[in-house]
């Protein structure tokens, strides 16, 4: 699908959307399994980039202080409570333009360690540099995460100090080193419904697509550029769950960033929309993520059950 067909798929009736949402999630995945992913910042603050809507950027004031790498230690007692949670994928980020050498090593020694509890691992450090996937792909990672963010054409008006072409020399480096890709972006940066579905677009163009879509909704972080940003409309968000869903359809369409600040009732469309994966637990990197307690209530409400991815 090109950014023209996706953009009509916007303009549906948001039934008829929702219709054909459904139809094609049902014809590839339990239509009430959710796989839950745990995140944890295993490096946070201090990173050298701009990107707009980032707390971390040691370029905006956001009172983020700049941490030093967790111990392996600290790893290892947040995954085993994840597995315990219920998660099956355990998510580390670190904040770094890309790693060091030095840093990479002890990353891997993570990675090894979720590994060891039999739950999948994914990663989001940056910019890899080379050699770098091939290391990761020989310690056993899973996924690794590099988001788009936003369509081509919309890039720079939220990233300066790199390119989305970088993003894509990492995402290739990942496919060729095996793992599987975790690849979506952010709405709600003041982009055009335009802007949306060319970014889904380039997603759904990727060969093949990315196996794990997110859709983050930006969450307003104080002393971002971003702080001032309107609220996407809710139905909005809801169609961008569909659309991706329909041009990516064997892919797991992730509720990420952002989730909290909407009501179960929209939570419910999304999932109907053919979302099928949610961050689970309480913290994401630097933001509040829905309670976990609301989470699974609203599962049993609705009759959903969790998955592994």
């Amino acid at each position: 699908m090109n950014a023209s067909d996706i953009d009509s798929l916007f303009a549906l009736p948001f039934a008829d959307l929702m219709f054909r949402a459904q139809t094609v999630h049902r014809a590839h995945f339990d239509p009430n399994a959710i796989q839950r992913s745990i995140l944890l910042s295993i490096k946070t603050g201090g990173c050298s980039e701009d990107c707009g809507y980032c707390s971390q950027s040691a370029r905006h004031d956001t009172g983020i202080a700049r941490e030093r790498l967790l111990s392996l230690a600290e790893v290892q007692v947040a995954a085993r409570s994840a597995k315990e949670k219920g998660a099956t994928r355990f998510c580390m980020g670190a904040a770094w333009r890309g790693p060091k050498a030095g840093d990479l090593d002890n990353v891997i020694e993570m990675v090894r360690a979720v590994k060891m509890l039999d739950m999948e691992a994914c990663l989001t450090l940056g910019l890899l540099g080379e050699g770098q996937a091939e290391q990761l792909a020989a310690a056993g990672l899973d996924y690794y995460n590099h988001n788009l963010d936003t369509s081509a054409e919309f890039y720079e008006q939220v990233v300066t100090t790199h390119s989305q072409e970088a993003r894509m020399e990492t995402l290739l480096k990942v496919r060729t080193a095996g793992m599987k890709i975790c690849c979506g972006g952010i709405v709600g940066m003041g982009e055009s419904r335009q802007v949306r579905a060319s970014l889904i677009a380039q997603l759904a163009q990727m060969t093949p697509p990315p196996e794990s879509v997110p859709i983050n909704h930006l969450v307003p972080m104080a002393g971002t550029p971003m702080e001032n940003s309107p609220p996407l409309d809710p139905f909005e968000f809801v169609r961008t769950i569909a659309a991706a869903r329909i041009s990516m359809p064997k892919s797991w369409v992730r509720l990420s960033a952002g989730r909290g600040s909407l009501s179960d009732e929209v939570q419910a469309l999304c999932f109907l929309a053919g979302a099928n994966s949610i961050f689970y637990g309480d913290r994401l990197l630097t933001t509040d993520n829905a309670e976990a307690s609301r989470d699974d209530a609203l599962f049993m409400r609705l009759g959903l059950h969790a998955t592994a991815g």
